[in-house]
């Protein structure tokens, strides 16, 4: 994995630097304006679902996988479409002038200017390849699972382009600062100012194929004299100077037509077309000579650690994105490199810092104090990193276990063997890992009540509880960990937190059942909360249909057959054939044969079905 003298310096020294001063883009303040409108616009988006409690769907590309798995077409796939026709005209405007991310890395990039940080691009063969990558992990994956699923590829066109939960798909606001830190701060500061754009962005990868297709292009003049500052001014990624030398425009597709190399030239040679300048010829080389930062072991090995980033970062903890994932991975795979640099080669530096000095008479560099904090932050990040993917691997494997166990026979064999493995490693996340879950604690509750462990149990799912309040599936499992210890006011409470959070819910209705038939006495502090319960949802008539469903099953534990009956009546005058309430009443029937208003509504419900 050794490196040659030559490139102890990432990004490389390129021989090329501009000629003279290179003047201030004029197209800077304008791209800038452009994007606050854009976020203005989006701020207003969300203004709009605030106040009215609908609006247009997510106008967020990404949102078009649902288009190409299922045939909903959404705001984002209209958007997606009309992006991908305007970037085969005019190229790859859109990026350059009205993308959020674009927005955040500029911002970054500037404010590390404002320290005297200006990154160089760092250039890679195989990290190139990452947003394809993303982009058929977004667009295609989602696909391909939903036609080989049990369900059979099931495709047909549908309208969603307005929506009431705006928010449904967007992670949280922790999430999204850690990922304007990572995508913008620190992808920035290692790969560049537009470094997500080029090794990151699912978009850019689906842009970048319209792009070759275009014929909107950055072309140039004979007035050219080569002096560089297109290339000095370029935060695309883009040796400007040397494509228009080549090709007489700039081909390469990771341009974003930002127009700064247009605006510095300061021979107005560059300029936006669709056909090259009169008179103006140029050889095309059938292959262009690009310089790249990295050794084809050090590409193979920073694939490698791209890989295993994704694996362990992936929804870390039910939390981490999916696209923060692939920045924090695209990090890792260029520290990992950066590491073994450092124990391998005499002199190196990295952007601004130099992190081990040229050789001295004894040949060897000594190791700066940014060597000595780079090399401890690599120990930590890929110790982290390693970490991260043990916990992934035994929460997968412990999730998977679960799922056979859920499938086997109930205390056979098979099911006893998946849910011990299921506990231990699951138990090993608990344990180790740097931040609880809700998600894992619930497992462990509902495995442990299966082994009759229930003191485990109900310290594990009171701690899902705590994590979650507003986890059903913990508190049905603790109300029923309770009853199966005893614990009658315990379960009582549990289950009525299920059922306040969701009044349909048949496991928690199902033990509240049994809860009252076998104590009497806790029936008169449940039924009043149940009443609390069904008068809680006026404006939603289905929540509330299932919370008075409820209230009429205790009454029938109760053998309070007239509330009951009142109830069923209201269910069934509103669905007839709500087979729920149905069941209820044909229990009513048993067990008060003589009941005359139970025998007017089943009278009633035969005669509707007759018809």
């Amino acid at each position: 994995m050794g490196t040659t003298q030559e490139n102890n310096s990432i990004p490389k020294r390129l021989e090329h630097k501009p000629r003279g001063e290179v003047r201030t883009s004029r197209a800077t303040r304008w791209r800038i304006l452009s994007l606050v409108l854009v976020h203005v616009v989006a701020l207003a988006h969300v203004a709009h679902w605030w106040i009215t409690g609908n609006t247009l769907s997510p106008v967020e590309p990404s949102e078009a996988f649902e288009t190409i798995a299922y045939g909903t077409v959404n705001a984002g796939f209209i958007l997606l479409v009309l992006l991908i026709l305007s970037t085969l005209i005019f190229g790859r405007f859109f990026c350059g002038w009205a993308c959020h991310l674009v927005a955040y890395q500029d911002f970054c990039a500037g404010l590390l200017g404002r320290f005297g940080l200006r990154p160089k691009p760092v250039r890679s063969r195989l990290l190139a390849w990452v947003p394809v990558f993303a982009a058929v992990d977004i667009f295609i994956l989602p696909a391909v699972q939903h036609w080989l699923g049990d369900s059979g590829a099931v495709w047909s066109v549908t309208w969603a382009t307005t929506t009431d939960s705006l928010w449904r798909t967007f992670p949280g606001l922790g999430m999204a600062i850690a990922t304007l830190a990572v995508c913008g701060f620190l992808v920035v500061w290692f790969f560049g100012s537009k470094g997500f754009c080029s090794y990151g962005c699912p978009y850019g990868a689906l842009f970048g194929l319209a792009d070759k297709a275009s014929k909107g292009r950055i072309r140039v003049t004979d007035a050219c004299e080569g002096c560089g500052h297109c290339t000095a001014v370029c935060t695309s990624n883009v040796e400007v100077h040397r494509e228009v030398r080549s090709f007489g425009m700039v081909v390469d597709s990771g341009c974003m037509k930002c127009m700064d190399c247009v605006s510095v030239c300061p021979k107005d040679a560059l300029f936006f077309g669709f056909s090259k300048s009169p008179g103006t010829e140029h050889a095309a080389p059938k292959k262009v000579s690009r310089a790249y930062d990295f050794t084809w072991p050090e590409e193979l090995f920073m694939a490698a650690l791209f890989a295993f980033g994704v694996y362990a970062f992936r929804n870390l903890y039910g939390a981490i994105p999916f696209l923060l994932a692939v920045g924090m991975a695209t990090i890792v795979a260029l520290v990992g490199v950066l590491f073994l640099r450092l124990l391998s080669t005499r002199s190196l530096s990295f952007q601004h810092l130099v992190l081990r000095t040229s050789p001295g008479a004894n040949g060897h560099g000594k190791r700066t104090t940014a060597g000595a904090f780079a090399s401890l932050g690599g120990v930590v990040l890929l110790a982290f990193t390693t970490h991260s993917a043990l916990i992934q691997h035994y929460q997968r494997k412990g999730v998977q276990a679960n799922s056979r166990a859920a499938l086997a026979a109930p205390g056979s064999i098979e099911s006893i063997a998946a849910i011990q493995l299921a506990t231990t490693c699951l138990k090993i996340v608990a344990d180790w890992s740097l931040v609880d879950t809700a998600e894992v604690h619930n497992r462990l509750g509902q495995l442990y009540a299966h082994l009759d462990k229930l003191n485990l149990s109900k310290s594990h799912l009171a701690r899902a509880i705590e994590l979650d309040p507003d986890n059903v599936s913990a508190h049905v499992a603790l109300g029923e960990a309770h009853l199966a210890d005893g614990e009658d006011n315990k379960a009582a409470t549990a289950l009525l937190a299920a059922l306040t959070l969701r009044p349909g819910e048949s496991r928690a209705a199902n033990a509240m059942v049994a809860l009252m038939m076998r104590n009497a006495a806790i029936r008169p502090t449940v039924i009043p909360k149940l009443q609390e319960i069904a008068a809680a949802f006026p404006d939603q008539p289905e929540l509330q249909l299932e919370a008075e469903l409820r209230l009429a099953e205790a009454h029938v534990a109760n053998q309070d057959w007239d509330q009951a009956v009142a109830l069923l009546d209201k269910i069934l005058a509103q669905n007839d054939a709500h087979q729920l309430a149905l069941r209820t009443l044909a229990v009513v029937l048993r067990f008060a044969p003589d009941h005359a208003g139970a025998n007017a509504l089943g009278a009633r419900i035969q005669s509707l079905q007759a018809e």
